[in-house]
């Protein structure tokens, strides 16, 4: 999150194809594609650049600034929440979506995207409003307003410092922060003194309400055992929405297992192996029930009992043939 104090958008430029390169490679390498960390590195750069086709639906960042005064004023929660999504230029999108990429796949791999997406969503709102609260209490315990309850701010920051904390959370080793060896638990920490003193533009308030945040988030999911309502609401949405794919999916798996030529080698069962399918009493393949004979021994299919499909067990006139004169047929037919 970056402050502003009058409001204005900085320029930058040049650095969005790192982003795009950084992404695709990172993803490119990963057997399974995270899908929300994906959606969320989207959703930030597109508001940023709007395109045409969203530019008429979205407002624009002087409409969504955090700013606490603006914010308890007018009721303004399009600025709470909508804020954490723009960016003043393209290092600060770049930075922040670096960090979101590296931060979501590790998270959304470990707990899955729908338990994800609600973190990522409740933290949104508790960064955010633990921020707003923080800014209201300094002006209401101290009269301090200056820099904190009239400041301007945008960026996902608040939610990285929040994500931060969850992910480092049980670690026990240390990590460098800018250099600093630190226990990895509380590099959150660390790293909020050191980029308000290297980036005095830094939103040190809207990055400590994303530290307090996390651990607000992990002590309410240690008290909780179950479920939390906003992951089963994702996951209902998520099964809503995807019901189609699923439903051709399950037709196109119903499909394949119609065998119409190739069986299967097996002697779990004996005679009738499925609706179609007759088994060779010979070698125990499954045929075609449009075969006359065993597609792997060559064998004849027998015309008693097993000739219908919905009777007893198919039986063979081979069954006794000896060993040696198996493999010779096989060695026939598929030589």
């Amino acid at each position: 999150m970056e402050n502003f104090g009058e409001g204005r958008r900085s320029g930058g430029g040049g650095m969005l194809p790192l982003l795009a390169l950084s992404a695709v490679a990172e993803y490119y390498r990963l057997p399974w594609k995270p899908p929300v960390t994906a959606s969320l590195l989207a959703a930030n750069t597109l508001v940023y650049l709007r395109p045409a086709f969203i530019d008429p639906v979205i407002p624009h960042i002087s409409e969504v600034w955090f700013n606490p005064h603006l914010i308890f004023k007018h009721k303004d929660l399009k600025r709470l929440f909508l804020s954490a999504f723009y960016h003043v230029n393209e290092p600060h999108l770049v930075y922040n979506m670096m960090s979101l990429l590296w931060k979501g796949i590790k998270l959304e791999t470990s707990m899955g995207s729908s338990e994800f997406a609600s973190m990522v969503f409740t933290l949104i709102g508790m960064s955010q409003g633990v921020t707003l609260l923080l800014a209201k209490s300094l002006l209401v315990l101290f009269d301090y307003d200056r820099a904190y309850y009239n400041e301007y701010a945008v960026g996902f920051s608040g939610v990285l410092f929040a994500l931060k904390v969850v992910l480092n959370s049980q670690a026990e080793d240390y990590s460098s922060v800018y250099g600093i060896l630190v226990p990895t638990k509380y590099a959150a920490w660390a790293e909020l003194i050191l980029v308000q003193m290297f980036v005095p533009n830094a939103s040190f308030l809207g990055h400590l309400g994303g530290i307090l945040a996390g651990i607000f988030y992990m002590k309410l999911k240690g008290s909780y055992s179950g479920s939390d309502p906003v992951t089963m609401a994702v996951r209902g949405v998520t099964r809503l929405v995807t019901w189609p794919l699923r439903f051709l999916n399950g037709m196109v798996r119903s499909r394949r297992r119609r065998i119409t030529g190739r069986g299967r080698v097996g002697r779990g069962q004996t005679g009738i192996a499925g609706p179609g399918i007759w088994r060779c009493q010979s070698c125990t393949y499954d045929n075609s029930g449009w075969l006359s004979a065993c597609e792997m021994c060559g064998s004849g299919r027998a015309r008693g009992d097993g000739w219908s499909l919905n009777q007893g067990p198919a039986l063979s006139s081979s069954n006794d043939l000896p060993l040696d004169e198996l493999r010779r047929r096989r060695v026939e037919r598929f030589s």
